[in-house]
């Protein structure tokens, strides 16, 4: 008995394959009007059309493997390409998963009315077996195209959050030759990552020979903070920049007192002022003496 029915629904899933391969371009006309495909191409329909063509002979793919809940099935990969992009594109302009999700569920009504005006003449039993195929196929469509919607969901939070980091760690020219980054909420690895290339970047095309972290904006400081800290400043040495960390409170000092974390090895000030005009001596103390014009006197 299951050998008869797994018989009859893989025949239905090749019946399905070769409906969708007939009306193909019925199919796409249709789809081409969809809200998912028209508000994405917007310039041409005849772009639209032929990626719903490009849809549709994906899925006969699929049909004709009998493979119409396997996600994995090779005809899904067009799939993902096509409808994952088009999801994306409505996912950046504002739609929610349940608003995209109803949109693809719209796609089957147009396919399952052709398919059985085309079947009228077909026993109960191939009718019920060829719109069950499709069914299945369009419920394994929707998660295809909710899980590359997720994914690309995921891709689109992660760059924002990148944005929003190196947004919240500008690197400020103070002086010519001294840069400064004010840090304002919590340092974890991600951030303390952007902090640091930042940094550097800003040392090189600065040229710059002092580097200030301002911690004022910092609520407090752990051993883990503290080792962000003191990566950076190594990093920025190596770069050639002597780095300066400033606005360590009393409340943060005695913190670092009690976790009994050593910054013997870096150079700090109470304020980002007293760090620019320590700054500031430093390079009026390194300067090069003018030459003295000859006849004049020095000053």
């Amino acid at each position: 008995m299951q050998v008869a029915e797994h018989d009859t629904a893989l025949e239905a899933a090749k019946d399905l394959g070769a409906f969708l391969e007939r009306r193909r371009e019925q199919i796409a006309q249709r789809w081409a009007d969809a809200a998912l495909f028209r508000t994405v191409f917007t310039v041409s329909r005849d772009e639209a059309v032929e990626a719903c063509k490009a849809v549709v002979d994906a899925l006969a793919d699929v049909a004709r493997s009998g493979r119409l809940e396997d996600v994995a099935a090779p005809g899904f990969d067009t799939v993902r390409d096509q409808l994952g992009r088009m999801s994306t594109s409505r996912a950046q302009a504002g739609f929610g998963s349940v608003h995209i999700d109803g949109e693809v569920v719209g796609l089957r009504e147009p396919v399952t009315a052709m398919l059985r005006a085309e079947s009228a003449d077909a026993t109960d039993q191939d009718v019920h077996a060829r719109t069950l195929a499709l069914t299945l196929l369009m419920g394994t469509l929707r998660l295809v195209v909710m899980d590359t919607t997720v994914h690309a969901g995921q891709e689109l939070i992660a760059r924002q959050r990148q944005q929003l980091l190196e947004v919240a760690t500008p690197v400020i020219k103070l002086w010519e030759g001294i840069v400064a980054v004010p840090l304002i909420g919590t340092l974890d690895s991600a951030r303390s990552q952007v902090v640091m290339e930042s940094l550097l970047e800003a040392i090189v095309d600065q040229r710059a020979s002092y580097a200030i972290l301002d911690i004022t904006g910092v609520p407090t400081v752990d051993s883990l903070v503290a080792q962000h800290l003191m990566k950076t400043v190594a990093a920025a040495r190596l770069m050639g920049a002597d780095c300066i960390v400033s606005g360590i409170r009393p409340a943060i000092a005695q913190t670092i007192v009690h976790l009994g974390i050593d910054l013997g090895s870096i150079l700090t000030r109470a304020t980002l002022a007293d760090a620019l005009a320590h700054a500031l001596g430093r390079q009026d103390a390194v300067a090069p003496a003018r030459p003295v014009a000859a006849g004049a006197s020095p000053r």
